[in-house]
This record gives C-alpha cells, structure tokens and sequence, in this order.
C-alpha cells in the first residue's frame, strides 16, 4: 500500500526542471483526490546550461529567476521552496547491501531507523555526492524479498540500498545557482526517477520497465521494479546533437536546422523521401539569399544514423548493468527529444523492446501545450514533492513502499553539505 499524498502547509507545491533547451517551473496545489492541480506555469529557452550542467552562472540565474517570476505571475503566489531536476554531473547508481545486528530479538521500528541511517550515509569520494539513497528491499538473516520486516525475529536485519550519486562540482554549481534566486532546495531529484513518476502507471513499475528521458543535451534512463527504481544512467547525446548534426551537414543556421528537425525529419526512411524537395537556407546569406534544395532522403540520412547510436549506446549500457532482463521488455519514451517522427519505431527495433511514449499522468491543469513529454520531469517533481511530504509526516509508514524512500531527510542534508 503507497502512502497517502499530504498537501504541504502552505498548500503549494513548486517544481523546477533546468535543461539543456529549455526551463521550466510548474506551481500546483494539491486537488481533492491527492494530485496536483498546476495553477502556474513558466517556461523559456534555456541559457547558460549545456547538457544538464551549468556553464554560465549569470545566464542561467537570470534564466531560472524568469521562469519562475513566470509562473509566480500566473498563479498569482510567491514560491520559497522547490523540488529540482538532475541531469548533468554524470549520475552514477549502484546498490549495495547493508546490515544491522538484532540479536534475536523483533523488528522494531528503531531497527528500520538504524539500518536506513546506515544505507543513507553512503555517500562515496570526495569528487561525488549523494542525491538519493533508496531502500528497494529488505532481508532477515540472509533472506531476501521482505517488503515489511516489522514484527519479525531474526540475527540480522539487512536492506539493499539504490545510490545514486553525482558530480559534487555539478551539483553545487546547480544548487548555488538556483540559491542565488532566493529559492531553498526541498529535494534534488535525477531526471529519469522524476520523469517515471509522472509517466508510469502503477503495473509497470511493478512488472520491469526502462524509462528513457530524451533530453537535448542528454539522454538518461531508469529501470523500475518491483515499484522501485533499482538502476538509472545516462548518455551524453540528445535532440541537440541531432540539431548539430543537421546544421554541420546542411550547413545551415541551427534555427533553421531545428525547424527542419521539426517539420520534416524521420527516423526511418521511405521510398517517398527521394521526391520530397526541402528548401534550405544556408548559413552567412541574407534572409531571402542562396537556398540549396535537397532531397528529404538527405535529411533523414543525416538524423538516423545518430538515433540508432543513442540507443545503441543505451541499449549497452542495459546490459552491462544486468539489469536489462530485470527491465522486461517495456520502455516508456519521454523528454523532447523523444517526439521526433519515427522514434518509437526506431528505437524498438534497436531495443528489441515493446515501447511506448509517455505523457503525465498524475497531475491536473495542464493545456495541451504542456501536457507533452517535453514537461514530464517538471510534472514528476511534483509527484516527487507530494511523496516527500507524505515522508515526513508520516515516518512510521514502511520507507520501501514509497517511491521517494529514504528521502524525507534529504533537505536537512542538503543545507548541511552546501
């Protein structure tokens, strides 16, 4: 049984997804059945960030303050709080066992604090920094697939622990930056974790999923099971690379390569693609100047050979973890990036995996204008947010049943190591 979502004191709920293309803030307050009702919304193009981690602090402080003001404007509220996306500073998950001695006696509620403060302060070298700690099983004297070991009797109380760590410079450059708005950091979550909140429905994360967030700098991926999630990573290619790629191989301004992108690209080529003529600009001409015309087929040429390495490279990277036979053979696509014609079809034949493309699903008020996968890390923040509070005021519930785990302290640590 999940916890119950509880609405915060204040009422709001504020989330910040900072990407490579754009950044973007939902406000919500909590609806009457337990989701979030979004009542401010900003976005805009993104400055000062390149794949996921920030490379100009000006910029990006003045992009996120924007953005912000933005949804503040349209919800008619001022934020202090946020919940925040992770998709630079290389995340790295591993999962690693941790026990504690109980001498024969019952499992206490003090024991689950214990082995859960044990498994919470893994936390690496001095390069990394812990961004989530999530218990995704418990076992007495060795054995394992306990959901709620309360009340049992044994020597030792194990738990498996799903750490994920990142970059320390990446992820201070990120907090100081969103600091420097007047903004206090509720949670750091990783791209992929939030955007399988918001896209997953209950059976799949229980039965083995892979979510894959396309982002324009990055393409991250996380495996759920057993209504965790038990791996994630990421590939340093996205959407903007394809955008590059065109622009490089057309020689074309990259606006024009974007449009291009959008209005005519596939993944997969037809017979039909050599007869279709596309106009285009060339770069360093005046705007009615030289046009070349090229062949569809030219294009998508240029767009393919780059999606199928993407998810080569992730279908790699699911193999290597051993974690691929975990994930079953569903895929759930989102991020931008993943809205390009013939993705889904691309990537299950590289995958070999049934796909599907991912929307949010648990939050209310959103237009269609931001109800696509573009918005499903913002829209998982929240989701991520409302577990988090349900974590706080509610420590004695069994951690491992909620998808934010051990994560209700992580605010407290925050402030502490920042």
């Amino acid at each position: 049984m999940k916890k119950p979502r509880i609405a915060p004191k204040n009422g709001l709920i504020a989330a910040i997804d900072v990407g490579s293309s754009k950044i973007c803030c939902f406000i919500a307050r909590v609806a009457d059945d337990g989701r979030p009702n979004v009542v401010g919304i900003g976005h805009q193009v993104s400055r000062g960030v390149r794949a996921g981690t920030i490379v100009d602090m000006e910029q990006a402080e003045m992009a996120i303050l924007s953005t912000v003001h933005a949804a503040e404007q349209m919800a008619g509220e001022t934020i202090q709080e946020v919940v925040l996306n992770l998709s630079g500073g290389y995340p790295a998950s591993q999962t690693v066992g941790v026990e504690v001695p109980l001498s024969g006696r019952e499992v206490a509620e003090h024991d689950l604090e214990r082995v859960l403060m044990h498994g919470s302060q893994i936390n690496g070298n001095a390069e990394r920094r812990l961004i989530h700690s999530i218990p995704v099983g418990y076992s007495i004297d060795g054995s394992k697939g306990i959901r709620d070991p309360r009340g049992m009797f044994g020597e030792r109380l194990g738990v498996d622990m799903h750490v994920i760590t990142a970059a320390a410079g990446a992820v201070r450059n990120l907090t100081n930056c969103v600091a420097k708005c007047h903004l206090d950091i509720k949670a750091l979550v990783v791209s992929p974790f939030a955007s399988g909140l918001s896209t997953l429905v209950d059976d799949e994360m229980d039965l083995g999923v892979t979510v894959i967030d396309m982002g324009a700098g990055t393409t991250s991926l996380a495996v759920f099971f057993d209504g965790h999630v038990v791996y994630t990573d990421s590939v340093p290619i996205g959407g903007g690379h394809v955008t590059n790629d065109i622009a490089r191989g057309l020689s074309t301004p990259l606006t024009h390569a974007e449009r291009m992108k959008t209005l005519y690209g596939n993944c997969l080529a037809t017979p039909a693609d050599e007869r279709e003529i596309i106009q285009v600009p060339q770069v360093g001409e005046e705007e009615n100047g030289l046009m070349n015309a090229i062949p569809r087929s030219i294009l998508i040429g240029i767009i393919q050979p780059r999606l199928e390495e993407t998810f080569e490279l992730v279908r790699s990277r699911l193999e290597s973890s051993g974690f691929d036979k975990v994930a079953g053979r569903r895929v759930v696509l989102t991020g931008g990036a993943s809205q390009l014609s013939g993705v889904r079809e691309l990537s299950s034949l590289v995958l070999d995996k049934q796909v599907r493309m991912g929307r949010p699903l648990r939050v209310h008020g959103l237009a269609d204008a931001t109800n696509g996968p573009a918005f499903a890390t913002a829209s998982g923040l929240l989701s991520y947010a409302l577990e988090t509070d349900a974590e706080a005021l509610h420590p004695g519930k069994p951690r491992e049943q909620a998808s934010g785990g051990f994560m209700g302290r992580f605010g407290t640590w925050l402030k502490d190591n920042f």
